[in-house]
């Protein structure tokens, strides 16, 4: 049977029939356009829960600011993973990304196409559904490049020296972005710190890349340096960020006549900032007062800015729907103690960062806007995950999801109307190790004795040779995840283990009927 989204509780059709939004088949022009809102979508990579300064930071975020100040903003949102290309999945599929290939780490530039063919994705949803689909920036989900004959490249990893040059740059990609439901893409196909350093359009590069270079790490400092390898002549990644802002722009531009005419478009925006090369151009380089990663948040932030002024601009803020997040916690690239030195904290009040199973590698800010149907200045302490995007897009729309897609999504629509509890009572979380964890209200159990990622205790370190074989915390009572209380909650520990069995054997962790594990799933 498939799953029906469009018998909504009670008090959500008032609420939103009162807010405009039309719960029957529209009958004019008009109610056409607000039935089917425009999307945007923004990931920013590696932008840490309290790198916004309305989640408590210390650099100025005014445009985030201000978007939360208009809509909502979310404490408790999760990744489905602590690194990127295994969230981007999970977003796009709804569906956890350790279902995936892909099973610890990330994909490098020149990895194959990691969503699986056939596989529905959201924006393959949205094109069946009447929207013309953009993606501008970072990809990092694979795609198939032309690998020059007796050569290779790493399929779930990320390419070694000895393989950038390895693929044959001139030749046509396949199962890029568009063949997972985007009309448009132009972008990088991986992090700004692995090759190849070119842009791509749609199923080729722009300029070759038929130079070998690197960029620093951080602006102004001379420790570290991407990946070397592959670069288009005049390739410069400080340039990124200004470059898909303004393609962003132009293509709200672009669309707006049609948007305007009952054809609604979804822009996928996913940043390659704040995460490393940290970059800011000359504007920005030493306007935050404390460091170059604060200052490229600041341009972060300022690139989301214009593109909500191109939506002002066309006249389609009122009935576009915002959301602006990242793809994991902050990264220890953006030297903690400098930021701590001017009371910065990019976790804020939780545990570790980027690549961790703790709270600070998965939490982050998730911020929505849409007018008429989202209560300004509120905030949600619903439990939600960015693979709940597809569930929720899928019961905006009223659609059905069959019951071999988004196995892992569950709609927060109802948490956008302000009223009612969060349907999402659990969580299944992944660190870069391929450590899990599985949160049930507010009791979280990790699956391992140390941070599953780059934090202390490290794995495999003498810290966490003689620590207990699992973690369990009360996040009620211990958001620090300080206190672990295994050994006092056996009943719990167990019974969180067995709901994770549950998830991984059924292939589902919503209500259908169970799925393939076509991908084995190790749980220690």
């Amino acid at each position: 049977m498939q799953r029906r989204f469009g018998c909504w509780p009670g008090w959500a059709a008032l609420f939103l029939l009162a807010a405009g939004t039309i719960l029957s088949e529209p009958t004019t022009a008009d109610e056409a356009v607000r039935h089917r809102p425009n999307i945007v979508l923004i990931l920013c990579d590696d932008l840490g829960y309290a790198d916004v300064a309305c989640y408590g930071g210390k650099i100025p975020t005014p445009h985030i600011d201000s978007l939360a100040a208009q809509g909502m903003r979310f404490t408790d949102a999760h990744t489905s993973s602590s690194v990127c290309s295994p969230t981007r999945y999970g977003l796009l599929t709804g569906r956890y990304n350790w279902r995936s290939r892909l099973k610890r780490g990330v994909l490098g530039g020149l990895s194959p196409r990691l969503i699986e063919e056939g596989r529905l994705t959201l924006p393959l949803l949205l094109k069946q559904n009447g929207y013309h689909t953009a993606c501008f920036g970072k990809w990092h989900l694979g795609m198939d490049w032309v690998v020059k004959p007796g050569r290779e490249v790493a399929a779930l990893s990320i390419e070694s020296r000895q393989q950038v040059f390895n693929v044959d740059f001139g030749q046509p990609i396949r199962n890029g972005p568009n063949a997972v439901g985007f009309d448009e893409y132009f972008g990088i196909s991986a992090s700004l710190d692995m090759v190849p350093y070119t842009f791509i359009e749609n199923d080729h590069v722009t300029v070759l890349p038929t130079e070998d270079r690197d960029f620093p790490m951080m602006w102004g400092r001379t420790q570290g340096r991407t990946r070397k390898g592959p670069a288009a002549p005049g390739f410069d990644a400080a340039q990124v960020l200004p470059a898909l802002g303004q393609r962003a722009c132009r293509y709200i531009a672009e669309r707006a006549e049609a948007a305007h005419s009952g054809t609604p478009f979804f822009l996928y925006l996913p940043l390659a900032s704040p995460h490393t090369p940290i970059l800011p151009t000359a504007e920005w380089q030493g306007k935050s007062g404390i460091n170059p990663y604060a200052d490229f948040v600041m341009q972060t932030d300022h690139v989301i800015g214009q593109v909500l002024h191109a939506l002002e601009e066309q006249k389609l803020a009122d009935n576009t729907l915002v959301i602006v997040t990242s793809d994991n916690g902050c990264s220890p690239q953006a030297n903690f103690d400098e930021l701590a030195c001017h009371g910065h904290y990019p976790s804020g009040p939780l545990r570790g960062h980027k690549a961790d199973l703790f709270e600070g590698g998965h939490r982050v800010p998730f911020v929505v806007r849409w007018p008429g149907v989202v209560p300004a200045n509120s905030v949600s302490d619903h439990i939600i995950c960015l693979t709940d995007v597809m569930a929720t897009v899928a019961e905006i729309l009223q659609v059905d999801l069959p019951p071999d897609a988004a196995e892992d999504s569950i709609s927060f629509l109802g948490s956008l109307a302000a009223t009612g509890p969060g349907k999402r009572t659990h969580l299944v979380s992944h660190s870069i190790n391929g450590s899990f964890a599985i949160r049930e209200g507010n009791w979280k159990l990790l699956l391992c004795p140390d941070s599953g990622g780059w934090s202390d205790p490290r794995p495999g370190s003498a810290a966490a040779r003689d620590l207990p074989p699992v973690q369990l915390y009360d996040l009620a009572n211990d958001l620090g995840e300080k206190n672990n209380l295994w050994d006092k909650e056996p009943q719990r520990v167990e019974r969180l283990r067995r709901l994770l069995v549950s998830f991984v054997e059924q292939g589902r962790s919503t209500p259908g009927p169970p799925q393939p594990n076509t991908t084995p799933v190790q749980l220690p």
